[in-house]
């Protein structure tokens, strides 16, 4: 176990260059600010340190919001996000012991979608991908698939427009009026459900509200129960 001095007081901080990747990003991008020790507890829990873009951006903000408040990346957390220990159920205290369920859930996107790092053991919690690596529970197929970069990555990915063919077929003419309307804690409900034959045909023809993300998370479980398809497992606590 590393103290969190040890963590902090790093030769090579990467908060420095996540500043200029936030300064040059090509999608809008909202840096909250975080409670510095909320930030400090949830960095000792992960024990990673401050060199790693995880570790910077969970003690130096309070997480992300991309592209018109579509994509939710979580950092220490604030009044207006949760921080990654809230949406992974970190204990009270520190707890050596303790580990992920399924993995770290990372974000949460507007239609309920979920970015995850692997934890040690994907294939047991039914994950593709290998361990410490990014995957992404899709609403439109109901199922995780690999995006084979770790986080670091994926932060840059996210920042240099990767959400733009990465959502190509899910997002329809208005999508970032609706998305920039949303509160903290809510998503877009589709109806007919992304996975539909309706939704796939014409997804602009949809009727679509808010709804709170618990709500989403929900309505992708209980889906996935009811067409025989694998439990997809701990989708976040929001």
């Amino acid at each position: 176990m590393r103290e969190l001095n040890e963590l902090i007081g790093v030769d090579d901080p990467a908060w420095p260059a996540l500043r200029k990747e936030f300064a040059g990003a090509s999608v809008p991008v909202e840096v909250l600010s975080g409670d510095a020790d909320r930030g400090r507890a949830c960095l000792l829990q992960l024990q990673v340190s401050a060199a790693s873009f995880l570790g910077a951006l969970v003690l130096h903000s309070g997480g992300l919001l991309l592209d018109h408040g579509w994509l939710r990346v979580y950092g220490g957390g604030c009044r207006d996000l949760p921080g990654l220990a809230a949406v992974n159920h970190f204990p009270a205290g520190f707890d050596p012991a303790w580990r992920p369920l399924d993995g770290l859930v990372i974000g949460h996107d507007a239609l309920g979608g979920v970015f995850a790092l692997n934890g040690h053991d994907p294939a047991a919690a039914g994950r593709p991908g290998a361990p410490g690596q990014v995957v992404y529970f899709a609403p439109d197929s109901l199922g995780w698939e690999p995006l084979e970069i770790g986080y670091a990555t994926w932060v840059t990915w996210l920042l240099s427009g990767g959400l733009d063919q990465f959502y190509d077929g899910l997002r329809w003419p208005g999508w970032q009026t609706e998305s920039a309307g949303l509160g903290p804690g809510q998503g877009i409900a589709v109806y007919p459900f992304l996975w539909s034959e309706e939704a796939r045909a014409d997804l602009a023809a949809t009727t679509r509200h808010p709804v709170s993300l618990r709500e989403l998370l929900g309505i992708s479980a209980d889906s996935c129960r009811q067409l025989g398809l694998r439990d997809p497992g701990f989708l976040g606590a929001v």
